[in-house]
């Protein structure tokens, strides 16, 4: 699977390259720590960033995540992150997360990159919703959702901690698919 637009390439997330996807974690790493947490924590190091792919593996092999990437084809360099988790199969609903690497912010590859994946989804996987649950102050976060057409559910107030130990509200989106 590669979905294309403009110079940037999407694809399923190559663990083969855990190279490309250390560097794209460790570049933005303190920007990501307290939403990406758990992926932040298991990449600190190229030997964990290995290590984390080989769970990967695992976890798509037993259908519970889809991560992808988008690749800048001009440099060849990974410059965002996709993926969708907490997939629940019995009610075809799953959770969608992405970042873009900080250099790349405000050419609106996010919002492309993720209605492109949302309609890939659409066509080949049996999933009827799609949530993205982001930090209230995240605006440009909640941009991308709403350009999507992700539609605002709620704020559920102190609904996580930040790996600083600040808790923050989420504001849901949901897409029908």
């Amino acid at each position: 699977m590669s979905l294309q637009f403009d110079h940037y390439r999407i694809q399923h997330l190559d663990t083969r390259n855990p190279d490309a996807f250390f560097y794209l974690m460790s570049s933005n790493r303190p920007r990501l720590e307290d939403f990406f947490a758990g992926t932040v924590a298991k990449t600190n190091t190229l030997a964990d960033t290995k290590a984390y792919c080989k769970n990967i593996d695992l976890r798509v092999a037993a259908k519970q995540y889809v991560p992808f990437c988008l690749i800048d084809t001009t440099t060849n360099q990974w410059v965002g992150f996709i993926d969708i988790k907490n997939i629940d199969w019995d009610t075809s609903i799953a959770e969608m997360g992405y970042f873009i690497d900080a250099h790349y912010e405000g050419r609106g590859l996010s919002s492309k990159a993720v209605g492109l994946i949302t309609d890939y989804l659409k066509n080949n996987y049996p999933l009827k919703q799609l949530v993205c649950r982001v930090a209230s102050h995240n605006i440009a976060s909640k941009q991308v959702a709403l350009r999507n057409g992700f539609q605002f559910q709620k704020t559920v107030p102190k609904d996580y901690t930040t790996t600083k130990g600040e808790v923050v509200d989420l504001d849901y989106y949901v897409k029908q698919l």
